[in-house]
């Protein structure tokens, strides 16, 4: 039980991944990243091509007939635009390269499903884990019987079954713990007369494992074929046996049907 629960926290804070609003999800340090990625000559570049007063100035010292006392005073005056523009852009520069790590961007990219506001997230959570609780008995049931299916045929099985029940126009209500939750309690509760659409599921599901490894079984070893057949129709009423009777009959001799 105490595995079980740890897997289900783990799943709990990974599988359904939500962030706040001022959260950071930690993956990019900005300052680092624009040292990196938006050096000096890049910032100076990006001066030049914005900003007019830089622009005039480079432009003038690109001219090869200036003085040398002119081109000393252009040069001062690059200098000091360059001073007084480079900390501004630098910090424009780090506040573009943090917006990639805020949650809008980590939910367009696809890091994280949703954005989770802190006054609702005790609520979000309280849901959560009683859905990933439920969903957990039901993927018990399923897997007892038909144990060769995987967790994400699984979870895809038990959407299904919820499009089937409530109908296709629901269907974005499946991101809704609350109302998932509702939905597992109903379809898996024991009661008598209660039509519960997983357990009749699982019920299919068995019979189909069942039937699947008698097939294997019987393919495996031909020979005890007639055993079987002999073995079966002593646990079967007396009408079934006529209705096999008159299916191996069709079988023989399909023209006559």
């Amino acid at each position: 039980q105490g595995q079980a629960l740890g897997e289900l926290l783990f799943a709990l804070a990974s599988a359904f991944c939500k962030m706040g609003l001022l959260s950071r999800g930690g993956i990019l340090e900005a300052e680092g990243t624009v040292e990196i990625k938006f050096r000096r000559k890049d910032l100076l570049k990006t001066i030049r091509r914005i900003d007019g007063t830089y622009a005039r100035i480079a432009q003038q010292l690109d001219s090869q007939e200036l003085s040398k006392e002119a081109r000393k005073e252009l040069e001062k005056q690059l200098k000091a635009r360059e001073d007084h523009l480079l900390p501004i852009f630098h910090q424009v520069a780090v506040q573009f390269a943090d917006l990639h790590d805020t949650p809008g961007r980590m939910q367009e990219k696809g890091v994280i499903t949703d954005i989770l506001q802190w006054k609702n997230s005790r609520t979000f959570f309280y849901w959560r884990l009683r859905r990933l609780l439920l969903e957990e008995v039901a993927k018990r049931e399923i897997l007892n019987a038909h144990s060769e299916l995987s967790n994400s045929h699984i979870q895809s099985m038990l959407r299904r079954w919820f499009l089937e029940t409530e109908g296709a126009v629901k269907g974005y209500l499946w991101d809704n713990n609350q109302v998932v939750v509702e939905w597992l309690e109903k379809h898996l509760q024991e009661e008598d007369g209660t039509k519960s659409a997983i357990r009749e599921n699982i019920k299919y599901l068995k019979r189909d494992y069942a039937l699947k490894h008698i097939r294997n079984l019987v393919q495996e070893n031909p020979e005890v074929a007639m055993d079987c057949i002999i073995h079966m129709t002593q646990h079967i009423t007396q009408a079934q046996r006529a209705q096999i009777a008159h299916l191996l009959a069709t079988m023989d001799n399909p023209a006559s049907s």
